[in-house]
């Protein structure tokens, strides 16, 4: 499998290991139109590369991801062909990471926001910085946490605290991550590379037919969850996209000034 043809997405192989790398410089990642596309097929193609074992998902520099760029959000306001679209891709991207049976590691430089956030909740191992902070604040620029934290959120901190942390969009620090079950290990910046890739290469080096299909037998359950709840999650995400909030937000958050919301 040849991955020469992404433009967002760098990949590097050690030995079974493959490491994909987030790679929009300046913006910490930030999910545009081209990244999103290539997030929703990148991990079919993964699905299929029999030279690796292991994935190691990561972003470029000190960031994971930051979430939908802001400009690129803007531009698709009161496009519904163009929301369409996204949609579709972001469904391609939560069933591809829930179907590849091959381990995924999410490596947390540091912050990983939004759809950053969900993407990094859906791999299997998470491992994040001391400085690295996590969230979903779709609704900071009136939008339903439509593309999959809907999901994952409560399978992994239950009800209660995921509706808190998503109906607010705050923040939470990655050792209270950890401490709520939401992500699996805080270490320190430099100590990361060698926790992860420790783990990768442990992973790689066992029984990895047993391995896979042991994450497969666990993400059953979680995909009929999912399947049960993505459609309304999505289209209600959707709707939301049309509204003049979501218009207001993200012209404030370009602007650098708060949004003043009208509930229309």
């Amino acid at each position: 499998m040849n991955y020469d043809g992404y433009q967002a997405i760098k990949a590097k192989r050690d030995g079974r290991v493959l490491t994909l790398t987030m790679s929009r410089p300046g913006t910490l990642n930030a999910i545009d139109a081209e990244l999103h596309e290539e997030l929703s097929r990148i991990f079919y193609d993964v699905d299929t590369d029999d030279e690796a074992d292991v994935v190691v998902l990561t972003g470029e520099g000190d960031a994971f991801c930051a979430g939908g760029d802001l400009q690129w959000l803007n531009a698709m306001h009161g496009d519904p062909a163009a929301f369409a679209r996204t949609v579709w891709e972001g469904k391609r991207l939560v069933n591809s990471l829930l179907d590849l049976e091959k381990p995924i590691i999410a490596r947390l430089p540091g912050h990983a926001i939004g759809l950053g956030c969900t993407i990094a909740l859906y791999c299997d191992i998470i491992y994040a910085t001391e400085r690295a902070k996590l969230g979903d604040p779709h609704v900071a620029v009136g939008l339903v946490a439509g593309d999959g934290g809907a999901v994952i959120w409560p399978q992994l901190i239950g009800y209660a605290r995921a509706k808190e942390y998503l109906m607010t969009g705050d923040l939470i620090s990655a050792t209270d991550a950890a401490a709520i079950g939401l992500i699996n290990h805080v270490v320190a910046t430099d100590e990361l590379d060698d926790a992860v890739y420790g783990m990768a290469n442990r992973l790689a080096g066992g029984a990895i037919n047993a391995i896979k299909w042991t994450k497969a037998s666990v993400n059953a359950g979680l995909k009929q969850v999912a399947n049960a709840a993505l459609d309304t999650a999505f289209n209600f995400e959707a709707m939301s996209q049309m509204t003049d909030d979501h218009r207001i937000a993200t012209e404030a958050f370009l602007n650098k000034e708060d949004p003043k919301f009208t509930g229309k």
